[in-house]
């Protein structure tokens, strides 16, 4: 067993133009001051980190460690969850996500998907200069408009998306693994790696590539309501990073999974700040610590009713509450005692 890491916060999604969210300084005093102990940091914002410079210089990845801890706080995960989501974009999303690429490669589908892969590789070399072994991305999606089955799919469509996934993935994958680090990517509706299935799928396509993990986030199983207990028991070993992000699913009459193109506010599965949805963070906290999963725990927040605000002062506390000390002995060893073959047979009447 052993003990989860945390707690650490995702960045993201606190970014700002006021203080103390548009400045690394600001943010890292702010998080540390919370009761955070590691930080996730996006890395499309060069304020936060230059990839380009972490990809090159060791110095600029140790000065920048050094500043992070100065203020008590490690980083716990790079994240590439928009530049991956760029390795592999269905022609229906591109002008929508036309908007997290550079302005230059904007409308060049073969152009921006150069620049995330090669994006993709700075992650796996920084990474590996800031003594990290692991990282949080997203898989991109070339098959997700196709997920419900009408109209009716032609033969051998949802392989040749797999296999052009795996073709895009796979030097990326080779780079990973000459940096030591894995790349995990965030299991979430959206992606082509949505549940347990398609991260099957996708591993068999990269043949078993060993940099191919997984991010676990419980909250996007329950709007597909996938049994996500049950998910840890089934891929724990690809376990290798962990958002700590609450949902629920509520349906009534009207709405269901689908949400009728609803706004989070008025979906029946809608993502909560954690402890105020139907997540059983408990059990989450003791499989993952019974597998040894050697993970940090990251509040990540998304929300549509609590603020960020709330939700972050709250996150660390929370976090802290389920994390568990994993033991060194057994509640029982005072009963036991040195091995004795005969004494054995004694006890069970064999002699």
């Amino acid at each position: 067993m052993k003990t989860i890491k945390g707690p650490a916060i995702f960045l993201a999604q606190f970014i700002d133009e006021n203080e103390p969210f548009n400045s690394l300084d600001g943010l890292c005093k702010w998080a540390a001051d919370l009761g955070y102990k590691g930080i996730q940091i996006p890395t499309l914002d060069k304020w936060l980190i230059d990839l380009d410079k972490a990809a090159e210089s060791q110095a600029y990845c140790d000065e920048l460690k050094g500043k992070i801890e100065g203020y008590g706080l490690e980083i716990t995960e790079l994240s590439t969850h928009l530049q991956g989501q760029l390795v592999a974009v269905h022609p229906a999303y591109d002008l929508m996500f036309d908007n997290f690429a550079p302005v230059e490669v904007r409308n060049i589908p073969t152009a921006r998907t150069e620049w995330a892969v090669d994006q993709m590789k700075k992650a796996a070399i920084a990474s590996r200069r800031l003594g990290l072994n692991a990282h949080a991305t997203f898989s991109g999606s070339l098959l997700w408009p196709y997920f419900h089955p009408w109209p009716q799919q032609p033969d051998g469509l949802v392989d040749q998306g797999f296999e052009e996934l795996a073709k895009r993935w796979l030097p990326i994958l080779d780079v990973f693994d000459e940096n030591g680090v894995d790349a995990c990517y965030e299991i979430h509706p959206g992606e082509d790696l949505h549940d347990g299935v398609t991260f099957e799928r996708f591993l068999e396509a990269t043949g078993h590539h060993k940099r191919a993990n997984i991010l676990y986030d419980p909250s996007h199983f329950v709007l597909q309501q996938l049994d996500y207990i049950t998910y840890i028991d089934h891929y724990h070993e690809f376990i290798k990073a962990f958002h700590v992000k609450d949902s629920e699913f509520i349906p009534n009459g009207k709405k269901g999974a689908f949400g009728g193109y609803g706004t989070w506010k008025h979906r029946a599965g809608r993502y909560r700040s954690p402890g105020d949805g139907q997540i059983d963070f408990k059990t989450i906290f003791t499989k993952l610590t019974e597998y040894g999963c050697d993970v940090w725990a990251v509040m990540e927040w998304e929300c549509c009713i609590k603020s960020p605000e709330q939700g972050a002062r709250e996150g660390a506390d929370f976090i802290q509450q389920h994390i568990i000390e994993a033991t060194t002995k057994v509640f029982d060893d005072f009963a036991g005692g040195n091995i004795d073959s005969d004494t054995n047979r004694k006890i069970l009447g064999l002699d």
